[in-house]
């Protein structure tokens, strides 16, 4: 898009009109994007390929964007290309050939550490240069911070960028940074992390990401919804007996032992992303898409979440998880968590709303499953077989399905489980669903914080947990071992049976092949 047009896009009714969250804003100078930590596994794995696949789609163009990796790495620009360029070729066509090598050019590398002035002063004369190059007024250029950094240096870095790398002065241009989680390790570390980088920036200049809130099928939770007349009188304690919401992985730390034996699986997911799918699914309907309007219901459903009890929590650790060299031979991270969270307000009151993480386990997936309560007068004899139930399903195989009790074709009156499906590789064929750190990148150069993690909702955040890691981490809990390959411990389906879900038994659900 070039500089000086509107950012509008076509509606779904066919009339133009402009993007939400970024009404009336004019794009400005040339935009620079840098990398902090371009040499690390972030950077290669998620962040540039990213940054490639809006290249590629038409959102970044070669004509006023130059992306910048910095590091303590002494490497060369050519040295930065190649160890990245095995993560974007993955499609060996000869167009996407020639966009990969046009893609590596606008890169350039600059080494230094993260401490001192002289590596920023030489990043923002390259920027400059670049800048200057695009023939962008002073000022009025975009510069976005990416920080595929541990979050240790998070303030020493936005120190030098502050002191260094800003724009010199306001003709409309902007400096914005993206934050990994995770942010802090309880509500203290959180409160002061905040706190130091909220001296140096503004909170519409911070971005803090999590890459949930990125994908597909958690952007059409409110969608799902607010815009069905089906879901808005079913969707309180009236009708829906619980919720989980699930994330599940077939593998262990594989290789990060060390990193995640000082997190561990309620601070690496449940604190974050399975909380924020939480928002969602309970939130009151915003006052309009607006980022803040959206935000505001988050931290009320947060504001309302009562305090954890030990007995609405399941611990568990998988036999050979102390293997790993770099995990301490009496550790007590778990790597498997069931919580059991109660949201005290009018919509929800007496629902459990059960949070579900694991490593090494059955199975890989992650998923939203909503249960409704039985029907009354139950004349088909059929709750043996299930509730109903809306599945939403994040990864793999993207889809929503309902659960339903239907008639089984026949000349006898019997029932079983079915379901109405929406697949999404069935329905979108030929529709390539983004990756969900493309869509919170093209978001922050767009100025839409509504994915991103707000201050106060972070803070509730970790109101919630801290009591309950401060209680694991002094050794009060303990995790229960577990056999690599099953469900978790035997006693995480206990405590789902004790709040009240029922397991389907002898249904199971088959993503529909082409």
């Amino acid at each position: 898009m070039a500089s000086g047009q509107w950012l509008m896009k076509k509606s779904s009714c066919g009339s133009d009109s402009f993007s939400k969250g970024y009404e009336n804003v004019p794009e400005t100078g040339c935009l620079s994007i840098i990398v902090l930590g371009a040499s690390g596994d972030l950077a290669k794995k998620k962040t540039f390929p990213a940054l490639f696949n809006l290249y590629r789609q038409g959102f970044l163009q070669s004509n006023e964007v130059h992306i910048f990796g910095y590091a303590r790495t002494k490497i060369s620009d050519e040295e930065l290309r190649k160890r990245i360029c095995g993560y974007l070729c993955k499609d060996a066509s000869p167009d996407h050939s020639e966009d990969v090598s046009k893609f590596l050019q606008l890169i350039k590398y600059v080494s230094g550490s993260y401490d001192t002035e002289k590596g920023f002063q030489q990043l923002d004369k390259e920027i400059s240069e670049h800048e200057l190059a695009k023939n962008s007024a002073e000022g009025s250029s975009r510069r976005l911070f990416y920080f595929a950094l541990p979050p240790s240096v998070y303030p020493t870095v936005c120190k030098m960028i502050k002191k260094c790398c800003m724009n010199k002065s306001d003709l409309g241009g902007w400096t914005r940074i993206v934050v990994e989680k995770p942010f802090g390790k309880d509500l203290e570390s959180s409160e002061r992390l905040s706190a130091q980088i909220g001296e140096l920036f503004k909170e519409p200049q911070i971005y803090r990401i999590d890459h949930y809130l990125g994908k597909e099928l958690v952007q059409n939770m409110l969608v799902v919804r607010f815009a069905n007349r089906l879901f808005l009188p079913l969707w309180n304690r009236d009708n829906i007996d619980n919720v989980q919401i699930v994330f599940r992985e077939d593998f262990g730390t594989e290789g990060r032992g060390g990193y995640f034996d000082e997190y561990g699986i309620i601070r690496d997911i449940i604190q974050n992303h399975l909380l924020q799918v939480l928002c969602l699914v309970a939130m009151e309907r915003p006052v309009s898409l607006k980022p803040e309007h959206i935000r505001d219901e988050k931290v009320k459903v947060l504001q309302s979440v009562l305090p954890i009890k030990d007995e609405d929590v399941v611990l568990g650790q998988y036999e050979g998880y102390r293997d790993d060299p770099t995990v301490p031979n009496n550790s007590n991270t778990p790597t498997f968590a069931t919580v059991i969270l109660h949201i005290h307000n009018e919509r929800w009151e007496g629902v459990p709303f059960i949070l579900k993480a694991g490593k090494a386990l059955s199975s890989r997936k992650a998923e939203i499953r909503v249960q409704f309560k039985d029907a009354p007068g139950d004349i088909f004899k059929c709750k043996k077989q299930g509730r109903n139930e809306i599945v939403i399903r994040l990864q793999p195989s993207e889809a929503i399905y309902m659960k339903l009790t239907v008639k089984q074709p026949g000349l006898e009156m019997a029932t079983a489980q079915s379901e109405l499906d929406l697949s999404y590789r069935q329905r979108y064929q030929g529709v390539t669903i983004p990756e969900a750190y493309e869509r919170l990148i093209l978001d922050t150069i767009r100025g839409d914080q509504q994915h991103f993690v707000r201050r106060d909702e972070l803070k509730a955040a970790w109101e919630i947990f801290t009591p309950l890691l401060h209680r694991i981490d002094s050794g009060e809990m303990k995790p229960i071992p577990y056999e690599p390959g099953s469900r978790g411990p035997a006693q995480a389906d206990e405590l789902l049976a004790k709040a009240g879900y029922v397991q389907t038994h002898g249904y199971i659900w088959i993503p529909p092949t082409l």
